[in-house]
Parts: C-alpha cells; sequence; structure tokens
C-alpha cells in the first residue's frame, strides 16, 4: 500500500479520492461518493446498495471476467438469498467470501470503501445519475492531466534515449565491427543491444518476448522513465568504453554498476524534484 499513488477528484464540491497501486487500475471511494446521499452514514448506503439483487448480479460477473480467484460457488448462494428481507451485505462480507478485487476496504488515513473503476460508476449512478456526469468530468480532467506529463516525460526520455543509440552503434562500428561480413555486423548490434538489457532489465530481448507474446513492440518500450533515462546513459557510457577497446565482458561490468548506482540515485528523487523537472523541460 506504501506504493499507492492517491489523487483526488471533485464533484459538485465532494471530494472523491481515488488510489492506484499498478497505475492502471483505479480505485475510487465509494464512501466519498456515498456521501452525496447520505453524509453521515455512507457505509448504509453502500450496504443498501450491495444487497440489491441488480448490484450482486454486476459486480459478481465482473469478477467472473477479472478475477481468476473468484468463488462463485459463495456467489450463487448471494445471488439466490438476494432480495429477501432477510439477507444483508457488507463490503468486507463480499470479500471475505468471494475472494473479490473489484472492491477494497481500507484502514488508516486513506481509509474507507474502494471499488475499481468499473463498479464505482455503476454505485455512483445508481445514486445519482447527474452526481456521476460530474465525477466523469473530473476523473477525465485527472486522467488528460496524468497523460499529459507521463507523455511529455517519455517522449523526452525516448528521444534522449533515440540520440544517444546512434552514438552507441557509431562506436560498435568504428570499434568492433572492422572486417566482418554484413550478417554479422547485424548479429554484433544486437548483441550490443541485448548486454545492455541484460544489464538493466535482467533479461535479453528474446526472453522478454517469449514472456510477453501479447504485448506489442519490444522490452524498452514498457520501461519506465527512470529505467529509460538510465538506458540512455548507459549507451553513451558505453560507447566510451567501446572506444577504449575494453572487452565486453569488462564493458558488461561497469554498465551494470552504472544500471544500479544510477537506479538507486532516481528512486531517491522527490516528488517535489521530478516535476521541477517537467516543468522547466516544458519551458
Amino acid at each position: 500500500m506504501s506504493k499507492a499513488k492517491k489523487e483526488t477528484i471533485e464533484a459538485k464540491g465532494f471530494a472523491i479520492q481515488i488510489y492506484t497501486e499498478d497505475f492502471k487500475n483505479d480505485y475510487i471511494s465509494l464512501t466519498d461518493i456515498a456521501k452525496y446521499k447520505n453524509n453521515d452514514d455512507p457505509r448504509f448506503v453502500i450496504q443498501n446498495w450491495m444487497r440489491n439483487r441488480n448490484t450482486l448480479e454486476y459486480i459478481g460477473l465482473w469478477e467472473v471476467l477479472n478475477n481468476p480467484d473468484f468463488n462463485r460457488v459463495q456467489f450463487d448462494t448471494f445471488r439466490n438469498e438476494a432480495g429477501l428481507n432477510r439477507f444483508t451485505m457488507t463490503p468486507q462480507k463480499w470479500i471475505d467470501s468471494t475472494n473479490a478485487i473489484g472492491i477494497i476496504s481500507k484502514s488508516g488515513r486513506y481509509g474507507g470503501t474502494y471499488a475499481h473503476y468499473d463498479l464505482a460508476m455503476e454505485f455512483a449512478s445508481w445514486i445519482s445519475p447527474e452526481f456521476k456526469l460530474y465525477i466523469i468530468q473530473d476523473y477525465k480532467r485527472l486522467k488528460s492531466d496524468e497523460n499529459s506529463k507521463l507523455s511529455l516525460g517519455w517522449n523526452l526520455n525516448r528521444e534522449i534515449s533515440k540520440i544517444n543509440y546512434k552514438i552507441h552503434t557509431d562506436a560498435i562500428k568504428e570499434y568492433l565491427l572492422k572486417d566482418l561480413t554484413n550478417e554479422q555486423l547485424s548479429y554484433k548490434y544486437a548483441s550490443e543491444a541485448d548486454m545492455l538489457n541484460v544489464a538493466l532489465f535482467n533479461k535479453r530481448a528474446k526472453q522478454w518476448r517469449e514472456e510477453n507474446p501479447d504485448l506489442k513492440g519490444n522490452m524498452r518500450d514498457y520501461a519506465s522513465l527512470n529505467e529509460l533515462l538510465v538506458l540512455a546513459n548507459m549507451e553513451s557510457y558505453n560507447a566510451i568504453l567501446i572506444g577504449k577497446g575494453m572487452e565486453q565482458k569488462e564493458r558488461m561490468i561497469e554498465l551494470r554498476k552504472l544500471a544500479r548506482t544510477q537506479l538507486m540515485s532516481i528512486e531517491k528523487l522527490n516528488n517535489t524534484g521530478i516535476k521541477s523537472l517537467e516543468d522547466k523541460s516544458k519551458k
């Protein structure tokens, strides 16, 4: 939980917390959304929503589609009981009984009930279609801001990497590839690139493709901003080492040290420092 990214959006004057741990799936606070209907006891609103048969059908189907560990047998039991006066449902009961992942109960400063975006929007619609539209409006604004920052930083480091790759390949051609055939030239380029892959990502490009057959592109397309920045520095440094006539094994050791040192240093940068760099790059 400590690595979760937290954000806040607003809808008609209500602050709504959002967090993500994988930077792909957003979980939105049902507790905050429920306050629009009952500010004093939002838990009661959530429980009423969850005991509804249509709600159970929806959140159950979401789990079937997204959660291989979902307990369908217990889900069927709940579905059969839904609608009866004695039937009750709470987020914790749902999570514990069915191994659900779409709804999460959190404690502490950011405590409350959270749900995946798909489920949270269904809950908001149940409370008020109008309120849901206000939530969507500010949520889009948040995602637009995030995408702009990500695109700026990613493209900046990607371009730096491309420039340094040209320096890198020129150095290989100058110092390593004399008197080799065209086929050997291609192989040598790949070998140097894979050396950098192993030094930074702990795997060769072929290994990554075998592990990710459904992903398009290559492993560098899915690298983080930090990794791309370090990769650019590694390519430049490797060109210098090649120019000095250092053997590949020795260069591998040096590049591995560089990758570790720089990644650790970048990780220590606080959000303020990173934001400052982004702001400067916009000017």
